[in-house]
């Protein structure tokens, strides 16, 4: 005898009709077109073995989103809830302070690289970890150059 499932996805004929709109016309994400199909054939009593394989998903994804939606309805199953984003390292004190030491000459090198200004960042006590990539990232968005032009080549 075969295990029940525990979220058992039945559809009403106005969100069956929503989901057959939804995957005819092609107007959303490939994600949401995905879970559209998904619940159409959960609906339709198939195991989720079966639909994973249709919709090219793993049977864990089946039984996510046919817990959402009994729990939250069709926009719960469909959509994703935004994820609160990661404050980010540097502030604008922070930018400021990164600048300044890209203008400035490091102690015993010619130019400053990434791992060393990071470091430079901790010994100051501006973060208690930063990575040379965030750094990276903060001088990109900042235009500054690192001194590869002509400002600073070489300060001694």
């Amino acid at each position: 005898m075969g295990r029940q499932k525990q979220f058992v996805v039945a559809l009403s004929a106005h969100e069956r009709q929503e989901l057959t709109d939804m995957t005819r016309k092609g107007v959303h994400s490939a994600r949401v077109m995905t879970r559209a199909r998904l619940l159409l054939l959960s609906d339709q009593g198939l195991k989720d073995r079966d639909v994973a394989e249709r919709v090219g998903v793993s049977t864990v994804t089946v039984a996510s989103i046919r817990r959402k939606f009994v729990q939250g309805g069709l926009k719960a199953a469909l959509y994703e809830r935004a994820r609160p984003k990661q404050a980010p390292k540097l502030d604008a004190h922070g930018t400021a302070i990164l600048i300044a030491e890209v203008c400035s000459a490091p102690v015993g090198r010619e130019t400053w690289t990434m791992q060393l200004l990071a470091d430079r960042l901790v010994t100051l006590g501006v973060v208690d970890s930063i990575s040379d990539e965030t750094v990276r990232r903060t001088l990109k968005k900042t235009s500054s150059n690192r001194g590869r032009s002509r400002v600073g080549v070489s300060l001694r």
